[in-house]
């Protein structure tokens, strides 16, 4: 897994940029229903809260219940691939479900 402090950076710009999109589109468009722009800011705070906090896990095992180093740190490592992995999967179907708040919310063409 990557370093737990640059992947929360990254959620946490993720989502910063996602809510000054919101906060942008809310002050450009004429007659924007700001409630549901609010609520889409929202939406992604909590995204990010939800995020951070799976990031924040740890292995449970330990390096005695393995019969060497090496099968420990692989262990390890494929775990923290498959936190990685699912983190990763739920900001795209998370960050699509914004995304498709957000374009609900402009006014077409």
């Amino acid at each position: 897994m990557a370093n737990k402090r640059n992947l929360k950076k990254a959620i946490r710009y993720a989502c910063g940029d996602m809510a000054g999109q919101c906060i942008i589109a809310e002050s450009v468009l004429q007659g924007a229903d700001i409630e549901k722009w609010d609520n889409v800011i929202l939406n992604i705070a909590m995204l990010q809260e939800e995020a951070i906090n799976r990031v924040t896990v740890s292995y449970d095992r330990t390096r005695k219940d393995f019969a060497n180093g090496r099968e420990y740190k692989k262990a390890r490592r494929n775990y923290f691939k498959q936190v990685e992995k699912a983190i990763n999967d739920y900001m795209k179907t998370e960050a699509g479900k914004v995304a498709a708040e957000m374009n609900a919310l402009t006014p077409k063409k």
